[in-house]
C-alpha cells in the first residue's frame, strides 16, 4: 500500500472513530469464511458496522485521543472493529451474542466516550437496556401519570353507573 492510500484509510477509521457511539474491538482468529459471513450479517441486521482494522492504523487513530495509552495493550493479533453509531449498547450486544455461540471470537476492549472499557465490561454494557427500550421505558414514565389521572376521572362516573345497576337489582 502506497501512503496516499494508508493516509486515506486512517482518515476514515479516525472519522469513524470521531461518529461512534462506541467501538468494540475483537479479534476474530479461527474464524471460517461462512462464520465470519454470519458475523457481518448479523451486524448489518443491527446497523453495526463491522470492518478489519491493521493495529498499526488503529495506533495511528488513537495518537491524541484520550485512549491513546490505555487501548495499546489491547492492539496484538488480528482485530475486527465493531462500531455503533446510534445506540452504544448495539455492536457490545452483537459482539459479545456472537462470541457465546463463536468461542474463537474474543472481545479485546470497547471505546465509549475517551474511555476504553476491558472485556468483562463490555459485557456489563451488552446487557443494557438498548436505546429504543430506554425510549418505551421514558414514555411509560410520562404517560403513566396522565393514565392515572383519567382513571381517576372516569372512577366516579363508573361508580355511579354501579350504584344504578345494584340499586336496580335490589328492586327488581
Amino acid at each position: 500500500m502506497n501512503r496516499e492510500t494508508k493516509a486515506k484509510e486512517i482518515q476514515t477509521l479516525r472519522d469513524r472513530f470521531g461518529r461512534m457511539a462506541v467501538a468494540v474491538l475483537s479479534d476474530y482468529r479461527g474464524l471460517t469464511v461462512k462464520e465470519a459471513g454470519g458475523l457481518r450479517d448479523v451486524c448489518r441486521d443491527a446497523a453495526v458496522e463491522l470492518r478489519v482494522v491493521k493495529n498499526t492504523y488503529l495506533r495511528e487513530v488513537a495518537k491524541g485521543t484520550p485512549y491513546q495509552d490505555t487501548i495499546r495493550p489491547h492492539l496484538r493479533g488480528m482485530t475486527v472493529v465493531a462500531w455503533s453509531y446510534e445506540d452504544p449498547t448495539a455492536a457490545a450486544k452483537v459482539i459479545t451474542t456472537f462470541a457465546k455461540k463463536h468461542e474463537k471470537v474474543k472481545v479485546k476492549c470497547a471505546l465509549l466516550d475517551g474511555r476504553v472499557l476491558e472485556a468483562a465490561d463490555v459485557g456489563v454494557l451488552a446487557r443494557m437496556p438498548g436505546k429504543d427500550q430506554l425510549r418505551a421505558q421514558l414514555l411509560a414514565t410520562f404517560q403513566a401519570p396522565a393514565a392515572q389521572f383519567v382513571r381517576t376521572l372516569a372512577a366516579a362516573p363508573q361508580n355511579f353507573v354501579y350504584l344504578l345497576d345494584a340499586k336496580r337489582r335490589a328492586a327488581g
